[in-house]
């Protein structure tokens, strides 16, 4: 019979990679898993006893599992949108292990405990990869954002425009003040959707199925105006922001500035910005429809360049689906159709091969969109391939190349400007606490911000 001190040391699993992303990069690595968690990280050769071993082909890559911070999964009161199900089904197939699930727009929005805890009883047993939930500021729930975050909320999520729901209306300036003067009482952070109701207001209405003219109605100096309130306030009351899906490089040099204070900023970009330009949208290609817009080829451009010298810090969807009718594909009215791009299975290959293109190396891609997100919702074993994180793992093939085809998509809908677009890497495995994912039995968990 083995000794006590030899059954205490095998471990469940261990994979070993010729490529793998750990925290010095990319190198050669064998991954120890024991009770779901990583608890040796070596080289590929390691001398270590495991139940089951499992090898890599010589083109695939061990990166850990990514975290996605931004998804509308729509349930419970949209479900018909998205859904627990289908949005978790989809993470996992894109190497995603973790999402955040936005307030809105599920109904209700999660603006207080009952609603938090409705949306939990809709999530349980559902869900194929771990989820946490953010809360909602909205002008009316001053007083339950304290609860909300006791109760384990990842944070606060505010609109300063109408959000496109009724159940969630946008802030005021004097409000988004009061807010954060609140959060700072509990440094809870608050992620803002950053457009300018004035400039808005003063821009012609999005009418009919011109891109141009839609990009008309939500200019630059919308997202300018909008940053620089957060700023301004952040910086006066201490709050910790988070600028989200940051579409123009406008303003840029505020958010670089700002942090050069000490203020206590940072944004995120979607993979919508970094792959589609403004000039391939056909005029009623409302799949192409999203708030903030997609913008030119120079803006998309200058939003790599702000990610590479860390400006912008994470890549994260924005996965906001909805039923295909709501897109208006049968008149291609910009100013009708839902604006949202389901992308949450794509995210990696779609910024992958951007990136390549680029010259920006794997490694890099990984922290935009595993480690920084991480680090954002504060999930301190998520996102990173190091002793003591849970062993949420992606088998990536980065040289495969495949095409796009919404029918294959775990979205619920299969509704995607991507259609057809040739890409390149394909997630073949992905692993949630040393198990591999296979979308027979949900084996996420539902996630809390006081259980770290």
């Amino acid at each position: 019979m083995p000794s006590r001190t030899h059954r205490k040391t095998r471990l469940d699993l261990v994979v070993r990679a010729t490529r793998g992303i750990g925290a010095d990069g990319e190198r050669p690595m064998s991954v120890g898993v024991r009770d779901g968690r990583i608890v040796t990280v070596g080289a590929v050769d390691a001398d270590v006893e495991a139940d089951r071993e499992v090898t890599l082909g010589a083109d695939e890559v061990l990166l850990p599992g990514l975290v996605d911070t931004h998804v509308h999964v729509n349930d419970p009161g949209r479900a018909h949108w998205e859904g627990f199900d289908s949005a978790t089904r989809a993470a996992a197939a894109g190497g995603v292990t973790t999402i955040i699930d936005m307030p809105l727009n599920s109904i209700p929005p999660t603006i207080d405990v009952p609603a938090l805890e409705s949306k939990r009883a809709a999530a349980r047993g559902r869900v194929h990869v771990d989820v946490g939930f953010w809360g909602g500021a909205v002008p009316a729930n001053l007083a339950h954002l304290r609860p909300l975050y006791d109760a384990g909320v990842f944070g606060f999520k505010a609109f300063l425009v109408d959000s496109g729901v009724e159940e969630f209306p946008a802030l005021t300036t004097a409000q988004l003040a009061t807010t954060m003067k609140a959060l700072t009482e509990v440094d809870a952070l608050l992620v803002v959707h950053a457009e300018d109701p004035g400039v808005l207001a003063s821009s012609p209405a999005a009418h009919g199925d011109r891109y141009r003219d839609f990009l008309a109605s939500r200019p630059p100096s919308s997202e300018r105006a909008a940053v620089q309130t957060v700023l301004g306030l952040a910086e006066q009351t201490g709050v910790r922001a988070h600028v989200v899906h940051l579409s123009s490089v406008a303003s840029l040099p505020a958010l670089s500035d700002a942090r050069g204070r000490g203020v206590r900023v940072s944004a995120e970009t979607c993979p919508h910005y970094l792959v589609l330009a403004a000039e391939e949208i056909a005029d009623g290609d409302t799949s192409s429809k999203c708030c903030p817009p997609i913008r030119d080829q120079a803006n998309q451009d200058a939003l790599w360049r702000g990610l590479r010298d860390g400006t912008i810090s994470s890549v994260v969807s924005d996965h906001s689906p909805c039923p295909a009718d709501l897109k208006c594909p049968d008149t291609g009215d910009f100013g009708a159709a839902w604006g949202g791009i389901a992308s949450l299975q794509l995210g990696l290959p779609l910024v992958w091969t951007a990136a390549r293109d680029r010259g920006v190396d794997l490694a890099e891609v990984v922290r935009w969109m595993a480690t920084e997100p991480a680090g954002l919702a504060g999930l301190a074993g998520k996102g990173r391939i190091v002793e003591g994180a849970d062993a949420d793992l992606c088998v990536f093939a980065p040289e495969e190349t495949w095409a796009v085809d919404a029918r294959s998509l775990h979205h619920r809908h299969p509704v995607t400007p991507y259609e057809g677009r040739n890409l390149r890497g394909v997630v073949r495995e992905t692993w949630l606490r040393g198990e591999q994912v296979t979308g027979r039995r949900p084996g996420g968990r539902l996630l809390s911000r006081t259980d770290r």
